[in-house]
């Protein structure tokens, strides 16, 4: 080893640097492990660098509503208005959802399926996404045309929808025809549109296409009545269509094999700390035990794959 030679010990890394290190570590590392190395690694953890990008998806799948929250709460207050992605599954309540805006500033990409989110709260804060270009709001109940419109109206920037519905959940509508019309009036400059199995009919659907001169991705499978004439897709040129015919999950009642989760190996409990690092709540500790919590890895998406978009469907509600 060369004489004078310096070495740069770990705590003296900058935090961006220790941010960027620690974001390919698991949630579970990140907040019980992480924290107890040294002070320098417990004041990146505590501050936004490890939560520019936040995704607890399918921990949040596996949560209490009320652990959710607290979750939620705790992440995106440490990010500062910061993270630039979030993603989570099963927004309890209108609260939840306008929490979520209000520290929205930098927010580009939103994923919130199965989430419990009223036409009424996305009519009132949607103002406060406009920063948002792709969002997921697939299985999202109690939404519907006028929340789509609000997005629409708010969120210029939008270049990324999935709005996916589970059949079952639909099995009481007559027509889903106002949300396609929606997308169409106000969300000129889509390029990937996911609205498989919405109950849509073929002219709201042309005028998705008429009104999105950018959209390269249309899926459509599971929409019965929708019918696209081959030679009317062949002049939009650099679209892909697929559907209205499946060959999916729903085909074959393979939920196993097209469930994006399918590959957890094991239980894993760990504790959870909500506030100070050097608190720790005993009772929550307890709840996360009494869930089932498998592969807590943070996974972070970067849009739609083309070539598997819609292919991971949920178990039937």
């Amino acid at each position: 080893m060369e004489e004078g030679c310096e070495f740069r010990s770990w705590d003296e890394l900058i935090p961006d640097a220790l941010g960027l290190i620690f974001s390919n570590l698991s949630l579970q590392e990140i907040l019980t492990v992480i924290p107890r190395v040294c002070k320098s690694w417990r004041k990146t953890v505590m501050g936004p660098y490890c939560w520019q990008e936040i995704d607890i998806v399918e921990w949040s799948q596996r949560s209490s509503p009320e652990n959710l929250d607290r979750m939620l709460e705790m992440l995106i207050t440490r990010s500062a208005g910061s993270h630039r992605k979030l993603c989570v599954s099963g927004l309890p309540t209108d609260a939840s959802f306008s929490f979520v805006a209000d520290h929205a500033k930098s927010l580009q990409t939103l994923r919130l399926p199965r989430s419990e989110i009223s036409d009424s709260i996305v009519e009132e804060v949607a103002w406060k996404l406009s920063t948002i270009t792709f969002l997921d709001v697939s299985y999202c109940r109690k939404m519907g045309a006028p929340a789509l419109e609000a997005i629409g109206k708010h969120c210029k920037f939008l270049t990324g929808l999935r709005r996916i519905m589970h059949p079952l959940e639909i099995i009481d509508k007559l027509t889903q025809d106002d949300e396609a019309l929606a997308i169409a009036a106000t969300m000129p400059k889509l390029k990937h549109l996911e609205i498989a199995y919405l109950l849509v009919s073929t002219e709201p659907v042309l005028k998705i296409l008429a009104s999105c001169c950018e959209l390269e991705l249309l899926d459509v499978r599971g929409c019965w009545n929708v019918r696209l004439d081959e030679k009317l897709i062949k002049k939009f040129s650099g679209l892909k269509v697929v559907g209205p015919l499946v060959i999916d999950c729903y085909e074959g009642n393979g939920w196993d094999d097209c469930s994006a989760y399918s590959g957890s190996s094991g239980y894993l409990a760990w504790d959870f700390v909500a506030g100070e690092m050097d608190y720790y709540d005993d009772e929550l500790y307890a709840a996360w035990e009494d869930e089932s919590m498998d592969d807590l890895e943070l996974r972070f998406y970067d849009g739609f794959d083309a070539d598997n978009a819609g292919f991971d469907w949920p178990q039937s509600p």
